[in-house]
């Protein structure tokens, strides 16, 4: 009989509470979804993207990996090893002007709200020779540890944390 792995009970957690909020409550829009086995490496790779429904100005994505590592440990039940997968969050929107001011005021509301370990990463790209210039701003949250079902009861509060920066980010969008 086949026995899932800690990626596959957590990426049915996931799906099943965003599907429930873009379906039945209309909270959100999904836009993407990636579902990757990487052959090449033998990971797993798993995110959904989503912008609120009424304010679709900032994307979100929750992303979950797993390496051949992860996978090996927990199917080869190897001792020593707590089988686990990485969770990483990423927030898109565009910002133009000053830039270096507004990704300030962006990691202020992402520290504010996240209170993070390690610190959000922002990355900023451009089309060359588009005037005036705007830049697409990737916020990047990574967290210190992996994670197991152990952590499938704080799913929800992790969702009501992307959401509210979802809102803030928006809200923060329209009055610049």
């Amino acid at each position: 009989m086949f026995d899932p792995t800690v990626f596959e009970n957590l990426k049915v957690a996931f799906e099943n509470q965003l599907y429930d909020l873009d379906n039945l409550a209309a909270r959100i829009r999904i836009t993407n979804r990636i579902d990757r086995l990487e052959m090449s490496v033998l990971s797993r790779e798993f995110a959904l993207q989503f912008t609120l429904a009424e304010q679709t100005e900032v994307t979100a994505e929750i992303r979950l990996e797993a390496t051949l590592n992860d996978l090996a440990a927990e199917i080869l039940e190897m001792s020593g090893e707590t089988p686990g997968c990485a969770l990483l969050l990423r927030f898109y929107l565009q910002i133009g002007n000053d830039v270096c001011a507004q990704c300030r005021q962006i990691e202020d509301i992402v520290r504010r709200i996240w209170q993070p370990d390690l610190p959000p990463v922002q990355t900023l790209s451009f089309v060359y020779d588009q005037d005036p210039a705007v830049y697409t701003d990737t916020i990047e949250l990574k967290f210190n540890r992996k994670i197991n079902e152990d952590q499938m009861g704080d799913i929800t509060n992790l969702i009501d944390h992307v959401l509210q920066t979802l809102a803030e980010l928006n809200s923060f969008t329209l009055n610049r």
